[in-house]
């Protein structure tokens, strides 16, 4: 139950409730101190009382005081203090005017000069339970038992209203100090909050932007200032990275366009397999080139965006063609409709290739090339009726350098980079590329925000 609510609460929530817990636990272990002290305290002072009046009539007993006797029966003016003056066997020879006609009032018989106390209800009062005090006296008529009631309504009142002080109290002090901790806690975070906001909005294409950093200088000042500080360190070495990435391109490229060269040179007099696999090579080592600088420039926000009108079924048909000449044994299937965006020709036709290429390298009988207009978005469906794409690999393949394929041969694919530089392209077009969710085949959907017509 403890790890469900910390998943499901937040930090404000959990900390209003550890507040309001922390409160009550506290306010119980006081209340509960204070009780005890309290009642104490009371105690001491029925006792006390109790003492005082035992010693006024063992006085007036052992002096044989008629007149002090009478004065030290008598009842308090509240009715909450009685006297009663016993024989051994329990008869009354003395008492107060309120309880002139009861019984002896304890059956307590303490020797002469020893006390004993008991707590127990009297047929008097309003039900409250009354302190008696017993005390053994030698008098010239013979030992007589004097017996003191002190009435505890004081303590029982007492200990009532500290208890419903606290069985009121406590909720209500909890419901403010956790409300109270919400709030503050909630001011508190605000900064976090403002710095997962920015931190969510850092990706590769903007290592440049930072986290805000707060006013106070406390523990999430000093956060901020580490993760800032960690994302220098990304920054730095990303760009180191794609500095080699492109420097080894451009050293590349010069290189292996003299192998091409020289390679389709003896292609033409040489269709030996051995220069053949050196073209084919050749040309896939040139595309590779070629791919890696494309992300390099994506990667330092260098690649331009022509803002063109484009008719997507234009590219559609193009593509549905070329995939007839190069493979006739496949079936096309899926309607074209025409679409209008806004948008570069180039790159968006590189799109298309590299998602047809990698349909086409999975079919079994037949691909589907579609183009239709929803919502205000030109969207294209390219798939297959090959193996499906695993759900959990249906975001990891637009990683880069990313391939499903079983086998790592330079035969069964590419090498990992058309996807990634496909979805690049269609996001700076400000559209989607996804993979549909189906249990056989496999599909890719491009939407793209479509020309007013």
């Amino acid at each position: 139950m403890l790890r469900l609510l910390r998943k499901r609460l937040g930090v404000r929530m959990r900390s209003a409730l550890a507040a309001g817990i922390v409160v009550v636990l506290a306010s119980v272990f006081a209340g509960a101190i204070l009780l005890v002290v309290a009642r104490g305290i009371l105690l001491d002072n029925v006792n006390s009382a109790a003492s005082d009046r035992t010693a006024q009539v063992t006085a007036a007993l052992t002096a044989q005081n008629s007149a002090a006797l009478d004065v030290a029966l008598r009842s308090s003016k509240a009715g909450r203090s009685l006297v009663q003056v016993v024989t051994t066997d329990g008869r009354v020879v003395g008492a107060s005017t309120t309880i002139a006609d009861l019984p002896a009032m304890s059956k307590l018989r303490p020797a002469v000069g020893r006390r004993l106390q008991e707590t127990r209800n009297l047929p008097v009062g309003e039900g409250e339970p009354w302190r008696v005090v017993a005390t053994g006296v030698a008098t010239a008529d013979g030992k007589r038992i004097v017996l003191v009631a002190e009435s505890m309504d004081a303590v029982t009142d007492s200990t009532e209203a500290i208890l419903t002080a606290l069985l009121l109290g406590l909720p209500v002090l909890a419901v403010v100090v956790g409300v109270a901790t919400f709030f503050f806690v909630g001011r508190t975070l605000r900064p976090v909050e403002a710095m997962r906001v920015q931190a969510a909005t850092i990706t590769a294409t903007n290592l440049h932007a930072r986290l805000p950093l707060p006013e106070a200088d406390d523990e999430i000042s000093a956060l901020a200032t580490t993760m800032n500080t960690m994302l220098d360190r990304i920054e730095a070495s990303a760009a180191v990275q794609r500095r080699f990435v492109a420097d080894a391109s451009h050293e590349l490229r010069s290189p292996l366009t003299t192998i091409r060269a020289n390679a389709d040179l003896l292609a033409g007099t040489d269709r030996s397999p051995s220069v053949q696999r050196i073209q084919a090579e050749s040309a896939r080592m040139s595309r590779l080139v070629e791919d890696l600088l494309l992300l390099a420039r994506v990667d330092d926000g260098q690649i331009a965006v022509r803002r063109e009108d484009v008719d997507l079924d234009d590219l559609v048909f193009a593509e549905r063609e070329r995939i007839g000449v190069e493979h006739p044994r496949l079936r096309i299937e899926g309607g074209v409709s025409p679409v209008r965006v806004t948008g570069d020709r180039d790159q968006l036709t590189r799109v298309l290739r590299n998602l047809v290429d990698n349909t086409v390298r999975h079919a079994r009988d037949r691909v589907t090339v579609s183009l239709a207009t929803r919502d205000g978005q030109g969207e294209i469906v390219v798939g297959n009726d090959g193996p499906p794409i695993p759900r959990a690999d249906r975001e990891r393949i637009f990683d880069r350098f990313v391939r499903l394929d079983d086998s790592r041969s330079r035969d069964g694919g590419g090498a990992g980079l058309g996807l990634a530089i496909a979805r690049d392209i269609i996001t700076t077009h400000l559209g989607t590329l996804t993979v549909d969710d189906l249990a056989d085949g496999a599909a890719m959907r491009i939407r793209i925000p479509a020309s007013p017509q």
